[in-house]
């Protein structure tokens, strides 16, 4: 019995040092993923090209409608499952019930809520910025850093990238980007024809998530 007590000593130890392995990696590989990722440690207006070269034109102002109006799935509307915009992209307008999740700042054509989805978040404060596809790997992966880093709190933390469906109409010749914001008394757009992170940063500070019709409630 003694002897087989006395091999319990070195197993726990070996047990002990194993998790302890585990849970180092677990600790460090996050830590690694953000070291490897050069854009993690850029600053939002250094992804991407500069503002002279993203070919933006000048930002749109438009009028406001359909505030607190639902329609589609969980309304008396529901046979409503597109709505026809009058603007592309819309910076306001009807819109289903329920806002795409919080958690979520990045969207690729395979996962993207309904156009009409998102328009609700914009009610709620956020800024989207719709691409069209195809797009360059390098222009998508600026665009999955902008989703990190405009994302943050820092920046009021209501920002989504997300793929347009041209089923809504088409985005000037050229011009495969745009931004769309819903404020307190108009609507905000603005096209581009790359990715940059100096000016979608602008764009974002000069109409924050507080200037909207619903800035809370998500």
């Amino acid at each position: 019995m003694a002897e087989a007590r006395s091999g319990y000593g070195p197993r726990i130890a070996a047990t002990a040092t194993a998790l302890g392995a585990v849970l180092l990696v677990v600790a460090v590989v996050p830590f690694v993923r953000a070291y490897a990722d050069p854009a993690a440690h850029r600053p939002a207006a250094a992804i991407g090209v500069g503002v002279e070269r993203a070919g933006c034109d000048p930002e749109l102002t438009d009028p406001i409608r359909g505030a607190g109006v639902h329609v589609g799935p969980g309304t008396a509307e529901s046979y409503v499952n597109r709505i026809q915009y009058d603007l592309v992209p819309p910076s306001s307008g009807p819109h289903f019930v329920v806002p795409a999740p919080t958690v979520r700042r990045f969207y690729t054509t395979r996962d993207r809520p309904p156009i009409e989805t998102l328009v609700h978040n914009l009610e709620h404060g956020y800024t989207v910025l719709w691409y069209v596809e195809p797009l360059g790997h390098d222009q998508i992966e600026a665009l999955r850093a902008l989703a990190r880093k405009l994302g943050d709190d820092r920046y009021g933390g209501r920002f989504i990238v997300a793929p347009w469906d041209p089923g809504y109409g088409v985005f000037p010749a050229g011009r495969p980007l745009a931004l769309s914001h819903w404020g307190e008394h108009a609507g905000y757009r603005q096209f581009c024809a790359m990715v940059s992170g100096a000016a979608v940063e602008r764009f974002v500070l000069a109409h924050p998530a507080g200037d909207a019709p619903e800035p809370t409630g998500m």
